[in-house]
């Protein structure tokens, strides 16, 4: 076997308005036998220049196609917030056009999608409101309110991910995901409370539980050590699942 090859391939997708930067560390921080991969959506990130794709469902094609000559070894994805609801599409993706499946996901603060209705409107809101918003959720730093030019950058890309969130809607005729899956929550996030991601247990044939972790919104912004651990727990745990069932 080539001694190369990783244990595990893991794709991490962001949150809106995100990019790989807050997880920037994280490759560092988990398994050194693992290969991690920080994905950025266009329009974001490393991505900038390119245009937004304002569909959840597009995204994830778009994505998918970006990872697939990449899914030579086991694999796993965490998507957080948006980066949830991209990777449930990444995974109904994959399984419709027959390409390998990840051994596990991990989907964190983002409602279970059977909750999934009309949204809030935060995309729509005044400046002066959604400024508010945000710097509550957390996540974005705070030079980003504070500097003119940098919020007239940054407004456009965040409208339209908030947008695509709150009109995100699931397949009806969407059944359980093949993989082994775990639910990540912070205990006071308002917008993703563990009692609306205690769903997400039907929407996988090996659900693997409800995490949930001090914090809001953002939990694992000061210290990403505790999330990063459970990360390695599951993941392996499924790793070593599909392991056994091939052998």
């Amino acid at each position: 076997m080539d001694s190369t090859r990783p244990d595990l391939r893991l794709f991490v997708l962001h949150h809106a308005g995100g990019s790989h930067l807050l997880y920037r560390d994280w490759p560092q921080r988990l398994p050194d036998t693992w290969d991690v991969r920080l994905l950025d959506a266009p329009g974001h990130g490393l991505l900038l220049e390119l245009p937004q794709i304002p569909d959840a469902g597009r995204l994830a094609d778009y994505l998918l196609r970006s990872i697939e000559p990449e899914l030579t070894c086991p694999y796993a994805l965490f998507g957080h917030s948006m980066g949830a609801l991209v990777t449930y599409e990444i995974i109904r993706g994959a399984v419709g056009r027959g390409l390998p499946l990840p051994v596990w996901a991990g989907v964190s603060a983002r409602c279970a999608p059977q909750l999934a209705g009309p949204g809030s409107g935060i995309h729509e809101l005044p400046d002066a409101e959604l400024r508010t918003r945000l710097r509550l959720l957390g996540g974005t730093p705070d030079g980003v309110f504070d500097d003119p030019e940098l919020w007239d950058l940054y407004d456009p890309i965040i409208r339209a991910d908030l947008r695509l969130v709150e009109t995100w809607r699931p397949a009806p005729d969407a059944g359980p995901l093949p993989v082994a899956l775990s639910a990540f929550a912070g205990a006071l996030d308002h917008s993703a409370a563990p009692r609306r991601m205690a769903g997400w247990a039907e929407h996988s044939e090996h659900f693997l539980g409800l995490r949930v972790f001090d914090g809001g919104h953002f939990y694992f912004q000061a210290d990403p050590g505790p999330l990063l651990r459970q990360i390695e727990r599951d993941a392996t745990t499924a790793l070593r699942a599909a392991g056994a069932a091939r052998s």
